[in-house]
């Protein structure tokens, strides 16, 4: 009974080292350095990295074999800023709240989460929805149900009335809804800890509300602080009682001052910030997710006759070329960065020109890389899983042609995406 116990557990072992995937890597980032190994093997078993190997190691019949010797491997990357469920298309995309139910809100995820795995983005952090349909495609791809990222959403945004998230901004009177802590709008502390509640019920992963004005909605101060000191005190601290990060949609200063006085976890886009402001940061360990991309894009569209409406227009004309220089100066003081787009504003799948704006920026390729691998790990709190390459991390890997630390606009044409084990892309 013992041999046959021992013969059993032997071929269990051997079943399981012949369920190895090999993946022969010309070139790897793994994140743990800037700079890159040649001609290496990944091995991955399921969906865990068991071994990083040097040279080519040659495996039996039973082994799948994957060639990317002419190309660079790098981790999944993350995306801490995007909202799967919308893209705006111009003067139509404000009346679509009027014509679209949650079905048509969540299919439409579905189909963007696609796209965003596809662009070589294993994970990201979703801001913002109008029905929590976000909650309900995590669940669908985390079953298998459907193809798409790693998802940590938010859920519904917490705004002030008549703040940037508010739902019922810009209708008119007769029509307007009454909206409260449920759907998002919060006014004192009583309401702003019921809404952090709420989200945690509906399924939230993180907390994200709109301390400032902001560019696409339709109200007419893109930056004024739009919660008090007592307010995003209260968000904070029962966010943090439900295990819940709170991520802060801010252009303004003194709202950002505010929110990160108060402890959140990062502030978005960051428009105004201020010496101060950056002070603060770094005094807090508060990241920021600089979101060019949206800038960029809002700022080109904002020269379109009748693209943005007119009370939008202006914001976007004057905030969005700001983005890049204030990243370029958080950056050279040392603010923590983690990658982020604002993907939703400008379209899914093109997450990857941030790199390209970043290095425009001053960054080096190779931290533009780990803004998106290493330092969004850490953001999330999964560093023990993912950002790097490492045996005993989840097998999220990703490929491009050529190097990108000569090169980062390669990071635009992913080719090969792996993610918790499984391939999804592979040209």
């Amino acid at each position: 009974m013992k041999k046959t116990l021992l013969a059993l557990a032997a071929s269990a072992l051997t079943l399981s080292a012949q369920a190895a995937t090999l993946i022969h890597a010309g070139k790897v980032f793994t994140g743990t350095s800037d700079s890159l190994k040649e001609k290496v093997t990944l091995v991955v078993e399921g969906n865990t990295i068991k071994a990083i190997q040097n040279g080519y190691v040659e495996g039996d019949d039973s082994d799948t074999v994957i060639d990317l010797k002419n190309a660079t491997v790098l981790p999944g990357l993350m995306d801490m800023h995007v909202h799967l469920s919308m893209q705006h298309g111009g003067p139509q995309t404000y009346l679509e709240r009027y014509s679209l139910n949650e079905a048509d809100y969540a299919l439409r995820a579905a189909n963007y989460g696609e796209k965003t795995l596809m662009a070589g983005f294993t994970t990201v952090r979703n801001l913002g929805d109008g029905y929590n349909e976000t909650v309900a495609l995590r669940n669908a791809i985390a079953k298998g149900i459907q193809t798409g990222p790693r998802i940590y959403t938010a859920a519904k945004s917490i705004a002030t009335t008549g703040g940037h998230a508010d739902p019922s901004n810009g209708m008119a009177k007769s029509i307007r809804p009454d909206v409260g802590p449920e759907d998002g709008v919060v006014n004192g502390v009583a309401e702003a800890r019921q809404a952090v509640r709420q989200r945690y019920q509906d399924g939230a992963d993180v907390i994200k509300i709109t301390a400032t004005g902001g560019v696409l909605s339709v109200a007419k101060s893109g930056q004024n602080p739009q919660f008090m000191d007592d307010e995003v005190s209260a968000i904070v601290e029962t966010a943090n009682d439900y295990g819940m990060t709170v991520a802060v949609h801010a252009h303004g200063k003194e709202g950002m001052k505010r929110a990160i006085r108060a402890g959140v976890t990062s502030i978005e886009h960051g428009t105004y910030m201020d010496d101060e402001a950056i002070k603060l940061m770094k005094e807090h360990g508060t990241y920021y997710v600089p979101t060019i991309l949206a800038g960029a894009f809002v700022a080109e569209k904002a020269k379109i006759d009748g693209y943005f409406p007119d009370i939008v227009r202006p914001k976007a004309a004057a905030i969005g070329p700001l983005i890049q220089s204030t990243f370029a100066k958080a950056y050279k003081e040392g603010v923590k960065i983690a990658f982020g787009t604002d993907s939703g504003v400008s379209a899914h799948g093109d997450n990857a020109q941030e790199f390209t704006l970043m290095v425009e920026a001053g960054m080096p390729p190779a931290e533009a890389l780990k803004s998106a691998t290493v330092s969004t790990a850490e953001l999330l709190g999964i560093s023990d899983k993912l950002g790097s390459l490492e045996a005993g991390k989840l097998a999220d890997i990703v490929a491009v042609p050529g190097n990108p630390l000569d090169d980062i606009t390669v990071m635009e044409n992913v080719i090969f995406v792996m993610k918790d084990g499984t391939v999804y892309k592979r040209s």
